[in-house]
């Protein structure tokens, strides 16, 4: 593949301007796969879940959470719930060869995940995705991050764009979040104090708190302040601190305490991940008992591999006491350590109903291996657990309004695309020439499968193509390994790593490369692909999670061609990628009119909140009534 690629580039393919012709599907020898490549990613398409649920005779009621007592104590295997309705000078003269043969990896990798077999889960449906008459509710999200205010990955988007969906519906939103020092004040209008004396118990005491209320770019949020010696949230970061999971205990308990001394009572309380994991435990073993008793939880598992895994210490610390009762693998215990409780673990068992973000990644994660030890867990509590796709906000990532980008454009006048390809090859002094832009742009965290990164960057340049990688990480030897590799490239005119994270460079990075790749080890959802579509770039992926459910591959999928939007691999190694990378590459150069058609096809793909949200709705208006 590489020679079909080489001399002839010029004449076959131009960066500014590309033929409209009717889509085809190349010739085998135009396009050659190796084993790697996927033939049928996972599918299904689930509405609902109710009917099904009064219809399933194998159903173990003890797993379903009721008002008086949410714990499952079954033990009986299932499938997974799916849920889914659907500027400078120039470089000098580029290396002529790379190698990535010799390159230490600084970082112990992690296993790769046993693969899924492709068999799809058995949908359960809540028939209910055609009313419109779902009264509003009053929804309540406790998260420990929002965007743009304090935002550390993509936990922070979703429940901005969730949230902002659930407003646009009718329903009354508001989100809790602790009061950061390092918090994005400026995008807070109107902070004012809320809650001036809120004491939350803690270790048979209790610390002062003062609750804040803002709006953040028109979401109802609260921000909640401590006033201790542990100085929990006022230490330059979100994350990153021995006492992590105790900070988030805390804040876990002080949400509930707010929610119950200023007398709110929401239909949903919708919790995000480890950081929030006790919370559910404390509205059913203390809070109900003083009278909270209308609040339903929804529980969303952003990551498993993140659990908040804390000693037995944080049952005193936090009232609930009894680790005679806790330490049970019923309820809190961790599986690995029988000493230890599992904030994950709490949120699953105690919440009414158990999301993660994409119905791909909800299967793996209960069958195979990515559920970092609560595979029982999730099947224990599989009548109440399931995927919902993330979504993406199109208000924030859109082509067409994007106020960091230059030219703005869609599917109509696609050609403007080239001017922001212009724009940031001027920005991160490359050359400007023919070749494609190959983008990474993610957290260097051994998930998003550094190796594989490493090596495209190379492959890419001997493919005769341009690398752009955008990214940070919080462990300080994979950033030396990605700043030696960006000392070796500094004086090629077509590589640039920018080690570190630039929101306003990502937009233009979305809007100038023309692939993004994306070859994540496991990936829950991933938001990289679904705004690169949208921008027009074509993202290159690992058929693992919620990159099997959102890109289909041009050349294997069985969808229609006019539904295939992207280049898939399956085995994660640099064959693989390779299968995916080249033929990418291969298209852009002998077959430009196809390439067109398929960043149409990107674009017009729909990944906004409107399914998701409807599918949250659904759930919502289901565990209100239990």
């Amino acid at each position: 593949m590489a020679e079909s690629i080489g001399s002839n580039a010029a004449t076959n393919h131009t960066a500014k301007k590309l033929p409209t012709q009717n889509h085809s599907t190349p010739s085998a020898s135009q396009a050659t796969p190796n084993q790697s490549v996927v033939t049928a990613p996972l599918q299904g398409n689930i509405e609902t879940i109710k009917e099904t649920i009064i219809k399933t005779t194998a159903i173990d009621e003890q797993a379903i959470a009721t008002q008086n007592s949410p714990v499952a104590t079954n033990s009986s295997p299932g499938t997974a719930v799916e849920l889914s309705t659907q500027a400078p000078t120039e470089k000098s003269a580029p290396v002529s060869s790379y190698s990535d043969e010799q390159l230490d990896y600084p970082y112990e990798a992690e296993p790769v995940p046993e693969y899924a077999p492709q068999s799809e889960p058995v949908p359960v449906h809540i028939e209910k995705s055609h009313v419109p008459n779902i009264p509003s509710m009053f929804i309540m999200h406790v998260t420990p991050e929002l965007a743009p205010v304090a935002k550390v990955g993509g936990l922070g988007d979703v429940v901005f764009g969730l949230c902002r969906e659930m407003e646009i519906r009718g329903n009354h939103v508001e989100i809790i979040l602790p009061k950061y020092d390092s918090m994005r004040y400026d995008h807070i209008w109107g902070l004012c104090e809320a809650f001036h004396d809120l004491c939350v118990p803690w270790y048979g005491g209790a610390i002062h708190c003062t609750v804040f209320f803002g709006f953040v770019h028109g979401r109802k949020c609260f921000f909640i302040e401590p006033h201790s010696g542990d100085n929990f949230f006022n230490r330059g970061n979100i994350y990153g601190f021995s006492d992590d999971a105790m900070r988030f205990a805390f804040f876990s308990r002080a949400a509930l305490e707010f929610i119950w001394k200023s007398g709110k009572h929401p239909d949903i309380i919708h919790c995000h991940d480890w950081q929030t994991g006790l919370l559910p435990v404390m509205l059913y073993e203390i809070y109900q008992h003083m009278g909270l008793t209308h609040p339903r939880v929804c529980y969303t598992v952003h990551n498993f591999k993140h659990q908040g895994v804390i000693s037995a210490e944080v049952l005193n610390a936090s009232g609930l006491n009894r680790p005679e009762y806790y330490l049970d693998h019923h309820r809190l215990q961790d599986s690995r350590n029988h000493q230890a409780v599992n904030l994950m673990k709490a949120g699953i068992v105690y919440s009414n109903f158990v999301t993660t973000v994409s119905p791909r990644h909800a299967a793996e994660a209960k069958d195979h291996g990515q559920g970092f030890g609560l595979e029982s867990t999730l099947h224990t509590h599989h009548v109440k657990y399931g995927g919902i796709m993330n979504g993406l906000d199109y208000e924030s990532w859109n082509s067409e309004i994007d106020p960091y980008i230059p030219s703005h454009y869609f599917t109509d006048n696609i050609d403007n695309k080239y001017g922001n390809k212009s724009a940031l090859r001027q920005r991160l002094m490359l050359t400007d020439n023919e070749k494609p832009i190959v983008a990474f742009i993610g957290r260097l965290d051994p998930q998003k499968g550094l190796e594989l990164v490493s090596h495209a960057i190379f492959y890419t340049l001997q493919q005769h193509g341009q690398f752009v990688l955008l990214g940070s990480s919080p462990d300080p030897l994979i950033n030396r390994h990605f700043m030696e590799l960006k000392n070796q490239l500094n004086d090629n005119p077509d590589c640039h790593l920018e080690i570190g994270y630039n929101e306003e460079l990502s937009h233009l990075i979305y809007a100038g490369a023309d692939m993004m790749l994306v070859p994540s080890r496991y990936e829950p959802c991933g938001l990289a692909q679904l705004i690169a579509m949208r921008y027009g770039t074509i993202p290159i992926v690992r058929e693992v999670g919620g990159l099997a459910d959102s890109v289909f591959d041009k050349d294997y999928s069985h969808k229609p061609l006019n539904e295939r939007n992207g280049y898939v691999f399956r085995d994660y190694n640099n064959e693989g990628m390779e299968s995916a990378l080249g033929r990418a590459m291969a298209c852009y150069y002998q077959f430009p009119e196809h390439f067109r058609d398929l960043m149409k096809n990107a674009m017009l793909y729909d990944y906004s909140w409107k399914n998701p949200g409807q599918d949250y709705l659904n759930v919502y208006d289901y565990v209100r009534e239990k």
